[in-house]
């Protein structure tokens, strides 16, 4: 506690003192023009963020492997006085520095612009009423009501109310601290427990710790695309490194001098390196992301998007997602001595506005404008609803008498009413019937001063199924996600909304606990076997997400709550639903800003036709490389020749890169079931297809050895080489991003316009020649165009399609075992 008082003795003494003015009335709150003169003087509640310099931003673009590669081909071409590949090595770096600035430049605006749009909202009391606004328009000597989940919005004084508040976020102490009347409430702590009311004494700039928290995780984690990518390089560099050490040794026996060699060698290295893969992997997941924004999901981590293209189980909180989260009194039942209007008016009266809490909210429209009486009211204490007391109570001023209202659960109000065990089992009988509907059941008491609790009567509420949900429930099964329901409702009520649904299988949350008789073990289709939970309390959320996990599933979780904020961050899919809690918006990787369930649809195929496009590069990576660098090497041991120069292939890899950064627009077809990256077979696709295309690249040189007599050429061996790798690409890239026939769909717009631009460069190399490459009879130039087309679309495409079917039916057992 000491340390508890220290830490109150450090507030801005000035800042409280205004707080306490006249201006900060506690009834009315602040006037709309006082909040304004003080916004215009403090200026917002935020704190500008600090961004490193973009010329350093820029700077660092020059620094990585692949920069590095590229960077020491200019050095040797400045070496050896090839001016010709000097330049283009530096265009190469360049082009690639300034393309991955570019899309970061634009992944940060989008990012900025997210963020904006997750700002916290608070409850906040001007010119007499209650409203929800941004937190960044609050001002000193604001009232601010404050619940549990809530991120404290600024420095407060709290004037009523007992609050847990935690602080972990701002000290790195993860125990609670209470907070009562008269306590500070620093910006960026958590509420716990506990509801309160507070005065803003600082904002933005000027509160204690200079700044307000984070509230929307802005953490990029280690992707498992880049594992896998990684994984393959790491092959790719094994394969040709071999092949670069032979050609070296080779090189060296022959005699051949190693300053010829080393341009080659290091460039065959760099075709391993993933140059394009920064900027491509960027552009595809901005893109991804800006079309999701439009669509109402906002990404707050990239591996949301990731993870949702293998999510095959999505766990759904009920309220507010599966449900219209709008309850409605559907059915009051007075007891004998009391009407309806009592009922409702103790009801109303024990609940509280300023909460914005559904049940609170359904009694209060319903009294709306029927009972003058509440305007006369003066609530004196209110105790909200907690699992642990499972009512909610009110001591109120009316008519000069005090009076204690009290709604919650049957049982617990009916035993504090003094009921007998039998007269309340005979009103659970008569609930029981209703819930079986789907409806609420609450019980409503009262008590005049000191005298006794009376119960006053039942009211029934029903919280209806969201029109479209049944039929989105279906779409993501036929999707291939397996959908369950969680819900804290008794379970009468959770198998009729679940009926409704479609859902079937809904059992009570403690058979998770439940274990095989005899053994330590629990079954193992006690999550695989049901399609929802009912009386489900947050830790047994989290442990549902765990099992599922533990059992190989890939898990999506949905809610809106604090105590859904553990499940959100052990999910790998955690979706924080519109009108979520801060806590839930910053433990999520995504959250949705329409009602329901429709935006998952998005975000599912969104993640899917990433997946894809990654999955193109990766087979298009694997393939080119081993006919590169096969062609290369195996070129040079047969014919003691380099038959391309450096040039040719920083020119390739310049070439090739930007038909691949294209690929991030590739129009692509979304599995209909959850993707997978244990991509080995499609891998081993790739291979066959690389050395496919070797052996044909090779035949096609021993001809055009022979019958165009290339060695005697002076320059166009290295133009002959140079077309072959260039059209051989170019036609593999519109076959593998195609998993059936080529022809099945059509190219992006970008793509078909960066691969032709690419074929047009190349002929004219072919016809014109460029520096040592020199030019080519027309003729043969066509040649090899159309020999590369015919081979590359025709038989290979056939077996490209065979073996990826083979493949993705090998995935697809995977997938379903």
């Amino acid at each position: 506690m000491a340390h508890e008082k220290e830490e109150q003795r450090t507030v801005p003494q000035d800042a409280v003192t205004e707080a306490r003015t006249p201006s900060s009335d506690y009834v009315k709150g602040l006037s709309s023009a006082e909040a304004k003169k003080r916004l215009e003087r403090d200026g917002p509640n935020e704190v500008p963020e600090k961004k490193q310099h973009y010329v350093l931003r820029f700077l660092k673009k020059f620094w990585g492997l692949s920069a590095w590669m590229i960077e020491l081909i200019a050095l040797l071409s400045i070496v050896l006085h090839k001016t010709t590949d000097l330049v283009v090595a530096l265009l190469l770096l360049l082009v690639n520095a300034v393309l991955s600035f570019i899309q970061e430049q634009r992944s940060s605006a989008a990012v900025a612009a997210l963020r904006r749009q997750l700002n916290v909202s608070v409850r906040v009391l001007r010119g007499g009423g209650w409203s929800t606004m941004p937190a960044r328009a609050l001002v000193s000597g604001d009232v601010v009501r404050v619940r549990a989940g809530d991120f404290v919005p600024a420095d407060m004084q709290v004037v009523d109310g007992v609050l847990r508040v935690d602080q972990s976020a701002l000290t790195g102490e993860s125990r609670e601290i209470e907070r009562t009347a008269g306590d500070t409430l620093y910006g960026g702590a958590t509420i716990r427990r506990g509801e309160g009311t507070g005065i803003v004494v600082a904002t933005g700039v000027h509160t204690y710790f200079g700044r307000t928290t984070e509230l929307v995780a802005s953490a990029h984690p280690k992707l498992h695309v880049e594992e896998v990518i990684a994984r393959v390089v790491r092959w790719l560099l094994i394969i040709v490194g071999t092949l670069v050490a032979v050609t070296l040794v080779v090189s060296y026996v022959k005699g051949l001098p190693l300053l010829d060699t080393l341009p080659i060698a290091l460039v065959l290295l760099m075709s391993a390196v993933p140059v394009a893969l920064p900027v491509m992997f960027t552009v595809s997941m901005a893109l991804g992301s800006m079309e999701l924004s439009r669509q109402g999901v906002l990404i707050t981590q990239l591996s949301g998007i990731e993870d949702a293209a293998t999510m095959d189980v999505l766990c759904i909180d009920k309220t507010g997602t599966l449900t219209m989260n709008q309850l409605s009194l559907k059915l009051v039942q007075p007891q004998p001595g009391f009407s309806e209007d009592d009922v409702l008016h103790v009801a109303a009266l024990a609940s509280n506005e300023a909460n914005a809490d559904p049940i609170d909210l359904a009694f209060l429209h319903a009294v709306a404008g029927r009972m003058q009486a509440m305007t006369s009211a003066t609530t004196l204490s209110f105790q909200p609803f907690s699992a642990a007391t499972r009512r909610t109570e009110a001591v109120v001023a009316l008519n000069g008498r005090t009076m204690r209202c009290v709604k919650g659960a049957l049982r617990t109000v009916g035993e504090s009413a003094g009921l007998q065990d039998e007269v309340i089992q005979q009103l659970e009988s008569q609930a029981k019937t209703e819930a079986a509907k789907g409806e609420r059941v609450l019980a409503v008491a009262k008590a005049e001063c000191e005298g006794p609790l009376q119960l006053v009567g039942l009211a029934y509420l029903y919280d209806a199924p969201r029109p479209d949900s049944g039929r989105l429930i279906a779409e993501l099964r036929h999707l291939g996600i397996k959908v369950k329901m969680l819900t804290g409702d008794a379970l009468p009520v959770a198998r009729a909304i679940g009926g409704t649904l479609g859902l079937g299988t809904i059992v009570r949350v403690p058979e998770l606990h439940n274990k095989v008789p005899g053994t330590e073990e629990r079954p193992a289709d006690v999550t695989e076997g049901v399609d929802g939970y009912a009386e489900v309390f947050p830790e047994d959320k989290f442990l549902v997400v765990k099992r599922l996990q533990e059992s190989g599933h890939v898990v999506g979780m949905t809610g809106d709550g604090v105590n859904d904020a553990p499940a959100l961050r052990q999910a790998e899919v955690g979706i924080a639903v519109s009108g979520a809690s801060d806590v839930a918006k910053g433990a999520a990787s995504a959250v949705l800003t329409h009602e329901g369930l429709v935006d998952i649809i998005d975000l599912v195929r969104s993640g899917r036709a990433i997946y894809q496009r990654v999955l193109t590069w990766i087979v298009n990576k694997v393939s080119r490389t081993i006919l590169k660098a096969g062609f290369v090497v195996v070129a040079f041991l047969v014919t003691g020749q380099f038959v391309i120069s450096a040039l040719g292939m920083v020119l390739l890899v310049f070439m090739t890169d930007f038909v691949k950064i294209a690929l991030s627009t590739d129009r692509v077809r979304p599995s209909q079931k959850p993707e997978t990256w244990n991509i080995v077979p499609l891998v081993w696709v790739a291979v066959v297809l690389g050395f496919l295309m070797l052996v044909e690249a090779l035949a096609l040189l021993a001809y055009g050895w022979h019958r165009f007599a290339l060695v005697a050429g002076g320059g166009r061996l290295q133009t002959f080489a140079f077309q072959t790798l260039l059209f051989f690409g170019l036609f593999s890239i519109i076959s593998v991003r195609e998993r059936r026939a080529f022809w099945a769909s059509r190219p992006s717009l970008l793509l078909m316009v960066a691969i032709i631009v690419d074929a047009l460069f190349g002929m004219f190399i072919g016809f014109h020649g460029l520096a040592e490459l020199r030019p080519l009879p027309p003729t043969l130039s066509m040649l090899i165009l159309a020999y590369t087309g015919v081979l590359v679309l025709g038989p290979n495409d056939v077996l490209k399609a065979s073996l990826t079917a083979r493949a993705e039916g090998k995935l697809g057992n995977e997938r379903s075992s």
